[in-house]
């Protein structure tokens, strides 16, 4: 077997069966297992080993946060990534995602060509921080009433790699990164990884949080549009 290995995960036959349709119209794609609840995505997880978990998040039992936890917090999958599609696309899933360090949260209604591309995309390692997502992470920090957590991590950086997560958790792309602090997108994505090397954080996603928690950046700084694809 060749190409992308996807496991769905999904409480909905019928939404399952949509989502493999999509996705096997790709050629490097696969869809090789589906589960209907949290603790069979868990296992099937650990037993199948994915490139790829496409996780909703309301299911029996365990539910997809608590599934995603469970296998992101598993060493011995270290390689598989979480991304969380859901039809509810509300702050509190947004942040418990992104914190859980899933890859990326998707809502239903994304396009299937865009569907197909955001598994490319986490599969390669990035995260998939739409302009959407990136609004709503915005937006939370906006609204919170609590003040700024310094971060001892971020004594790490270099005033550079400060320069570059400021913009990151702006929502820019390595290439808008690159043309906003003069330098190439190849050397942009190399500094994204550093960063997330010094914090120790997953990626990408994770990243944006800490640099709003922290206090790096605040509401209303200057923000690019969100490019998944980096």
């Amino acid at each position: 077997m060749t190409g992308l290995r996807v496991l769905i995960a999904d409480d909905q036959h019928l939404v399952r069966a949509g989502l493999r349709s999509l996705l096997d119209r790709a050629d490097d794609i696969t869809v090789v297992a589906e589960a209907g609840d949290g603790l069979e995505a868990v296992e099937l997880t650990r037993r199948i080993r994915p490139d790829v978990v496409l996780m909703d998040i309301r299911m029996p039992g365990i539910d997809g946060l608590e599934a995603a936890r469970r296998i992101i917090g598993d060493p011995g999958l270290a390689a598989v990534r979480v991304v969380v599609l859901t039809t509810f696309v509300m702050d509190e899933y947004i942040f418990a995602a992104l914190r859980a360090g899933a890859a990326g949260f998707l809502a239903k209604d994304i396009r299937p060509d865009d569907l197909r591309a955001a598994v490319r995309v986490a599969a390669a390692g990035e995260a998939l921080l739409t302009p959407e997502v990136t609004r709503r992470v915005i937006e939370h920090f906006s609204r919170a009433p609590e003040p700024p957590r310094p971060d001892g991590r971020l004594a790490a950086l270099t005033g550079r790699e400060r320069e570059v997560m400021a913009a990151v958790a702006a929502g820019a792309s390595n290439r808008e990164i690159a043309e906003r602090l003069h330098m190439s997108p190849l050397t942009a994505k190399t500094h994204v990884t550093r960063i997330i090397g010094k914090l120790g954080v997953r990626d990408r996603a994770q990243v944006v949080v800490l640099a709003y928690e922290a206090g790096l950046v605040r509401p209303g700084d200057s923000a690019g549009s969100a490019d998944p694809a980096g």
